[in-house]
C-alpha cells in the first residue's frame, strides 16, 4: 500500500489481486467504514459480493451516519457531517456508487451539481440577546498573543503535543476570540481536548481558514446523511450480493499470534444473534479469511427520549467498547481502549431534532437565517450559535425537506449542546434532564420568541426527540502514539482495524466521514496488496498561497507590522522588493501597498 496524488492513480484501474478468488471478508460492525470497505474488496479488489459478509449488533445499517422516522417520536438525526471538497476518498468513493435520485448519475454527480447551484454560506453565525445579531461579521478577533499561540499549535510537532489539553497551549486571551467560538461549535471541541487532535484539524483545514466565519467552507447534501449517502452506498452493496446479518453482534475474536516471529492471524470470530443475543455461534477463521473490525464507537449507548421524557445518560455496558477492550488485552498493538473510552464526562454532549407541525416556529428561523425555510435550498447554511446560551447551545436547519417523508408544512431543525450540566437561561434545568418539549423552550428562547409565548408555542408547534450521546467526542481525548492501533499492524496476515479509532498513516482526522473511508481503503489496499495509490491528504498545509492567505484570514485582513517602521519597510523591500515573494505578500494583503 502507498500513497499518491494527482489524477495519473487517480483515475488508473488496478489488475486483479494474486488469489483474490480463494479469500472471503468479514465485517465486524455496518457503518461508513465497513460499507466503504466492501466497496473497495469490490471495485478494486475484483472480490465476488457474495464472499463479504457484514455483521452487525442493529437493524439496520449505517452507524453515526443515521436518520430515521421513529413511530410516535417523530424524526431522529443523532448528529450532522460538515462536507468540503478536499475529501479525497468519500468523493473517490461515492463517483462509483448509482445515484438513488437521477438517472445515469453517481451520488457524487448529485451532490457536484447540487452545491453547485445552491452554494452553502451563512448569514447569521452568531446570535445573543434573545435571536439578535451578535455581530461577529465573520471576523477572528484575534489578539497578537492569541494569533502566536495558534501558530505555535501549529509549527509544533506531534510529539511536543500528545497526551496535553487545549487548554495546556492557549491561554484565556485565546478562548475569547471569535475564532474559539467558531472553532469548538463547528467541531465540537471542548477546552480538555486533545491539543494535537486541534493541531491535525488546523493543518487539514488550513485551506478553509477564511470559510469558518461564515461557514463558506462547508457543503451539504440534500437530504440527511443515511438517505444522501448510507442507502444508495448500502443498495449498490446488496446489488452486488452482499452479505448483511443484522441483529449479530461480535463479542469477542481469537488470533494466533507469534512472538518469535512477530506473525499475527485472526482464527475466529465469536458472535450472539437474535433480538436478545440468544444464538451463540462463529466462524473459524484461515489466513484466506480477511477481518475488518471497527473499533469503538462515537454513538455506542445513544438513548433517545421523546417530547415529554428526558433522553438517559446510559453509563452502563457498551458492546462495542468492551469488544475492543477483550481484543486490546491480546497484543499491545492493538491500542489502548480506556483512553478514550473511560471519561464520559469529558466525552459526552446531547443533540435534539425538532420537528416543527405548523409555520409558527419557521417564521423565527426565516428571520435568524434570512432565507425562506421552505424554498427548498440553503437555509441557515451550517450552525447559528446563542453565543450567551448557558448551554452553549447551537442549531441549524438544512435544506428541507431533510427527510423525504416530511410532510411539506414540517420543517426539520437540529439543535444540539456543548454544555449538557448547565442550567438553561428559560428552562433552570440542566439539558440532560430535559424533555423535548422543555428543550424547544430553550431554543426558542434563543430565537428571539416572546417569553410569554413559549410554552404553548414549545407544546404544540414542535415534535422533538432528544439524543444523549456518552461517547460522541471520546477521540478528542488527549492521547499519544500507540492509543490508536495501526489500521494493519505489524504481522498481521489477515486482519485489519478500520473507523475513527484505527490509526493511519496519513495526517488525516478523525470525527469525519473521510476518515471513515480512508482506513477502510488504506485496510483493503494493504492486505490485498492492490497495486494503485491510495490518495494522499489534500496537501493544502504545504501551499505557501494557503498558508499565506491563512495568515491574513487570521489577522482578519490587517498588513503585517513590519518592525522597525520606515526602516524595516525599506530593509524588506531591499530583500524581497520586485521578487515572486513580494508579490505573494501583496497579493494576500500582508504588506501594505
Amino acid at each position: 500500500m502507498y500513497y499518491s496524488s494527482g489524477n495519473y492513480e487517480a483515475f488508473a484501474r488496478p489488475r486483479k489481486p494474486a488469489g483474490v478468488d480463494d479469500k472471503t471478508a468479514w465485517f465486524v460492525g455496518a457503518g461508513l467504514a465497513s460499507l466503504a470497505g466492501a466497496a473497495f474488496l469490490i471495485r478494486d479488489g475484483q472480490m465476488p459480493g457474495s464472499r463479504i459478509t457484514i455483521l452487525e449488533r442493529l437493524r439496520l445499517p449505517g452507524g453515526a451516519l443515521d436518520g430515521i422516522k421513529e413511530p410516535e417520536k417523530g424524526f431522529v438525526i443523532r448528529g450532522g457531517r460538515e462536507l468540503e471538497s478536499h475529501y479525497e476518498l468519500l468523493w473517490e468513493l461515492f463517483r462509483s456508487i448509482p445515484s438513488l435520485e437521477i438517472e445515469g448519475a453517481s451520488v457524487l454527480d448529485e451532490f457536484y451539481w447540487l452545491n453547485k447551484d445552491d452554494p452553502n454560506y451563512s448569514l447569521l453565525r452568531v446570535t445573543e440577546k434573545q435571536g439578535q445579531d451578535a455581530h461577529t461579521d465573520a471576523k477572528f478577533d484575534m489578539s497578537e498573543k492569541a494569533q502566536k499561540e495558534l501558530i505555535k499549535v501549529f509549527l509544533a510537532t506531534r510529539e511536543q503535543l500528545e497526551n496535553k489539553r487545549i487548554n495546556e497551549v492557549f491561554s484565556p486571551e485565546f478562548f475569547a476570540s471569535n475564532f474559539w467560538l467558531y472553532w469548538r461549535t463547528m467541531l465540537a471541541f471542548e477546552e480538555w481536548h486533545s491539543a494535537l487532535e486541534m493541531k491535525l484539524y488546523l493543518h487539514r483545514f488550513i485551506h478553509h481558514m477564511g470559510g469558518l466565519g461564515d461557514m463558506s467552507a462547508l457543503q451539504f447534501s440534500k437530504y440527511n446523511q443515511y438517505e444522501s449517502f448510507v442507502l444508495p452506498l448500502y443498495t449498490w452493496l446488496l446489488d452486488q450480493g452482499v452479505v448483511f446479518r443484522f441483529e449479530t453482534e461480535v463479542t469477542d475474536v481469537d488470533f494466533d499470534i507469534d512472538p518469535a516471529t512477530g506473525r499475527k492471524q485472526a482464527t475466529r470470530i465469536h458472535w450472539v444473534s437474535g433480538e436478545n443475543g440468544a444464538g451463540g455461534d462463529g466462524v473459524d477463521l484461515t489466513e484466506n479469511d480477511l477481518l475488518f473490525m471497527t473499533i469503538g464507537s462515537l454513538t455506542e449507548n445513544s438513548d433517545n427520549g421523546d417530547h415529554h421524557t428526558p433522553a438517559r445518560l446510559d453509563e452502563g455496558p457498551a458492546p462495542a467498547w468492551d469488544l475492543w477492550r477483550r481484543i486490546a488485552a491480546k497484543d499491545p498493538s492493538f491500542g489502548h481502549p480506556d483512553v478514550f473510552g473511560s471519561h464520559i464526562p469529558e466525552s459526552k454532549w446531547e443533540s435534539a431534532t425538532v420537528t416543527t407541525l405548523d409555520e409558527r416556529i419557521p417564521r423565527y428561523i426565516e428571520k435568524i437565517a434570512g432565507r425562506d425555510p421552505f424554498a427548498g435550498k440553503v437555509v441557515t447554511g451550517g450552525i447559528v450559535t446563542a453565543r450567551d446560551s448557558s448551554w452553549l447551545m447551537s442549531w441549524t436547519v438544512n435544506r428541507q425537506p431533510h427527510f423525504k417523508q416530511q410532510k411539506p408544512d414540517e420543517i426539520v431543525a437540529w439543535v444540539y449542546a456543548l454544555f449538557v450540566d448547565r442550567p438553561g437561561d428559560f428552562v433552570k434545568k440542566p439539558m440532560q434532564e430535559c424533555t423535548g418539549e422543555e428543550i424547544t423552550q430553550e431554543w426558542l428562547y434563543h430565537m428571539g420568541v416572546p417569553v410569554e409565548e413559549i410554552p404553548e408555542l414549545a407544546a404544540t408547534g414542535a415534535k422533538t426527540v432528544p439524543v444523549m450521546m456518552p461517547y460522541v467526542t471520546a477521540f478528542f481525548m488527549p492521547r499519544q502514539a500507540g492509543d490508536r492501533p495501526d489500521v494493519v499492524p505489524d504481522g498481521s496476515v489477515n486482519f485489519a482495524f478500520i473507523g475513527q479509532f484505527a490509526e493511519t498513516k496519513q495526517r488525516d482526522i478523525i470525527f469525519t466521514v473521510e476518515y471513515s473511508v480512508r482506513t477502510p481503503m488504506e485496510a483493503v489496499y494493504t492486505l490485498l496488496d492492490i497495486e494503485r495509490g491510495i490518495p494522499e491528504v489534500f496537501a493544502s498545509t504545504y501551499d505557501i498561497r494557503t498558508l499565506l492567505q491563512a495568515t491574513s484570514d487570521l489577522r482578519d485582513g490587517a498588513p503585517l507590522d513590519i518592525p522597525g517602521g520606515p526602516l524595516g519597510q525599506q530593509v524588506l523591500d531591499g530583500l524581497v522588493g520586485g521578487t515572486q515573494i513580494a508579490k505573494l505578500l501583496a497579493e494576500h494583503g500582508l504588506v501594505r501597498g
